[in-house]
Order: structure tokens, then C-alpha cells, then sequence
């Protein structure tokens, strides 16, 4: 069983280490809540954008050229990554997966959310040890319990704020959709619009999914794979 690491860098932004890949997700090193700045990225093998607001789209390129990374995303977002100078890209659209190793397996969800370029997505990664399901952007949707179905979630990462996306009443209803063993809330707290208590989110989802454990991480902190918690 090989060892690996989650570990969240503040807002969406999020770093897996796993069979020796480093994968970034929403790579906004430089947001106000981020444990490390740029120049602490030395080897990144793949880079996944789940929609090309700044928020999330991040310092993708400047990474991506720094590091040579794959850059993965909707085709219309790679090709604009593409047109920037990033040399390798995959694209790819909702519905479809891509291999990313033979032991690293990415599928493209939907969300329900805006984007300039294409359509927003959310991510699962399957692997032989963990299954995550980051959710990108996005609002309480129905279809969460097809994701549930289809793919036996570890751990989801959930979007809390409100305004941009589900506060902590719709995420807790999402949990419920999921069904993942352990759920970790995200993108909030960046900014005073997206102020919000992860502990009321904790309450909430204790209440409707007692069978779900809620994770409240700090920026920096990892979850070791395979889980030990």
C-alpha cells in the first residue's frame, strides 16, 4: 500500500502526493490564506483547473511552465493554457476520464457554476487507495447522488462560503447526496464576502449524515493516504 499525502493550500487550492506524483487542484498559490508561495514548487507532475476564474485558475500557467507540468481541464480552458505557452495539456469535458498513471485515474463531473472558458467541472480521482472527489464551484445539485453511486468517495472537498457557491446548509445536504467517509469543507474564509463557521457545517452534517466524519483543516495540514483517521 503506498504512502501519500492531501494536503490543502488554502481556499480550493489543494496538493496530493501519491505513487510519486504531485498533482495541484485550483493551484491559487498566492491566495491571502496559502502556507507556501511559488517558489516552494519545485516538482509538479500534473495540475487539474476545475473553471478559469482567477480564483481557481491561479498561477496554473506560471507553474506549468516552471515545472513542466500537464495541465487538465475542458478543452476550451486547455486550449486558452495552450495559447499562454504551456507546452503539455489534456483536455477533456464532463463525463470523460483520463489516466493519468496507470494507478491515477481522473473523471470530469459537473458543477453548477459560471465559467468564461467552457463549462465548469468538478474532479474524482480514483486510485487503488483513496477515491477524492473535489467539487470545484459550485451550488447543491441533485445529480451529487449519481456521483455517489458511481464512485466510492474517501474524501470530498466541499465548497462552503455561499454567495459563489453552497453555504454550509446546502454542503450539508450535498453530504448526504455523496455519501464519502470523510468530508473536508473548503473555500471560505478567503474573503469577508465568504465568511463562515466550518463548526456550524460540522453541527449540520452530524445532524443529517451522523455516518460521515468532518475533517476542519487548517491551510498546511495534510491527511495522510492511506487514511489513518
Amino acid at each position: 500500500m503506498v504512502k501519500g499525502y492531501l494536503r490543502w493550500l488554502g481556499h480550493a487550492a489543494f496538493e496530493l502526493n501519491i505513487y510519486g506524483k504531485t498533482i495541484l487542484i485550483d493551484p491559487w498559490i498566492t491566495n491571502p490564506k496559502s502556507p507556501i508561495t511559488l517558489e516552494d514548487l519545485k516538482n509538479v507532475d500534473f495540475i487539474l483547473v476545475t473553471h478559469d476564474h482567477a480564483d481557481h485558475l491561479g498561477e496554473t500557467v506560471e507553474i506549468a511552465k516552471k515545472t513542466n507540468a500537464t495541465v487538465v481541464g475542458v478543452y476550451e480552458l486547455t486550449l486558452y493554457i495552450s495559447e499562454q505557452g504551456v507546452k503539455n495539456t489534456i483536455p477533456l469535458n464532463v463525463g470523460g476520464s483520463i489516466k493519468l498513471t496507470s494507478e491515477i485515474e481522473v473523471f470530469a463531473v459537473p458543477a453548477v457554476h459560471s465559467s468564461g472558458r467552457g463549462v465548469p467541472v468538478g474532479y474524482v480521482i480514483t486510485t487503488p487507495d483513496v477515491t477524492i472527489y473535489h467539487a470545484g464551484d459550485t451550488g447543491l445539485f441533485s445529480d451529487m447522488e449519481l456521483i455517489g453511486r458511481l464512485f466510492n468517495i474517501d474524501i470530498a472537498l466541499l465548497p462552503i462560503g455561499g454567495i459563489f457557491t453552497m453555504s454550509p446548509r446546502e454542503a450539508a445536504i450535498a453530504v448526504t447526496l455523496l455519501r464519502p467517509r470523510y468530508v473536508i469543507p473548503m473555500h471560505y474564509n478567503t474573503f469577508p464576502e465568504i465568511r463562515q463557521d466550518p463548526e456550524y457545517f460540522k453541527d449540520l452534517v452530524e445532524r443529517v449524515a451522523p455516518h460521515v466524519k468532518v475533517l476542519i483543516i487548517n491551510p498546511g495540514d495534510k491527511i495522510d493516504i492511506p487514511l489513518k483517521i
